[in-house]
């Protein structure tokens, strides 16, 4: 049986009272496979007698338009059955102010990894996600922490921030889950109009078909962001743009002149209001 709490002052009493270790899957809800895949991962690294952990918030201070924030699904009753078909057990579902208090004044900023991609289109973006999640640590003290890797730059702050706080957590990335269209699975494919659900494979396309220029040995940033440019907007419906398209150094996550090591092409595409990102791996060689 699941266990479910809203409350801060019991959540840290009840995480050491169920069997260690504890792996957490941090989320905002509104459940898919995607999240399904975190919380088998999280079984099988902590085994049948460990414990696996869910926290569902949609957090408010990571959101840069208040119109995601109020249109964000939050369907908490199915999330938690799901949770407990799964064999989650213990869901965090707390409130706003049970997090927050109302003058509260203190946020983790990181400087460095957040500058592109996300972090120069979204301002304040990571500060949130930064901020929620070392709460979260805190609060459930996991031995790990699971996160999909379609959320790439965010799993890269989270690394840097447990390795330069040195917070005793492990961070465990999931490769990205897909529809069978190709498609990356998001909270905010439910939003889309059927004929924008129909389009949006055409992000995984187009980055996919750029990342093909690597089997030649093509070294040129600009020949990928070019082929992926022309791939994303060749017959675009109404209504849809690149927010941003770039290409970094997987490691550094800053921009490269030219491609000697593993990088990656990033992007945030909208339909509409709705914002969906994606990334390949470009491998040289």
């Amino acid at each position: 049986m699941i266990k479910v709490t809203s409350e801060v002052k019991t959540i840290t009493q009840m995480t050491r009272d169920l069997p260690g270790p504890l792996a957490l899957i941090p989320t905002m809800g509104a459940l898919h496979e995607g999240h399904l895949a975190l919380i088998r991962r999280a079984r099988q690294l902590v085994g049948p007698n460990g414990t696996v952990a869910i926290s569902i918030f949609v957090n408010p201070i990571q959101f840069d338009r208040t119109s995601d924030l109020a249109n964000y699904p939050r369907p908490l009753k199915s999330d938690l059955a799901l949770c407990e078909k799964e064999g989650v057990d213990l869901a965090f579902t707390p409130e706003k102010e049970f997090l927050y208090h109302s003058d509260h004044s203190v946020i983790i900023t990181e400087s460095l990894l957040c500058k592109g991609l996300c972090g120069s289109s979204r301002p304040g973006h990571f500060d949130g996600v930064l901020t929620v999640i070392i709460k979260l640590f805190n609060l459930l003290q996991p031995t790990l922490a699971i996160f999909g890797e379609k959320d790439f730059q965010q799993i890269a702050l989270i690394r840097r921030m447990v390795r330069d706080l040195n917070i005793p957590v492990e961070i465990v990335g999931h490769p990205t889950v897909r529809e069978l269209d190709g498609l990356a699975l998001s909270s905010r494919n439910i939003r889309l109009t059927q004929e924008y659900r129909k389009d949006a494979p055409r992000i995984q396309r187009a980055l996919s078909a750029a990342s093909d220029l690597a089997i030649n040995g093509e070294q040129n940033p600009a020949a990928y962001l070019l082929s992926a440019k022309k791939h994303l907007l060749a017959n675009a419906p109404d209504g849809f743009f690149i927010e941003y398209l770039e290409l970094i150094d997987a490691e550094s996550m800053q921009a490269v002149s030219l491609i000697t090591k593993p990088a990656v092409l990033a992007t945030a595409c909208y339909y509409g209001e709705i914002r969906l990102i994606d990334h390949v791996k470009i491998l040289t060689g």
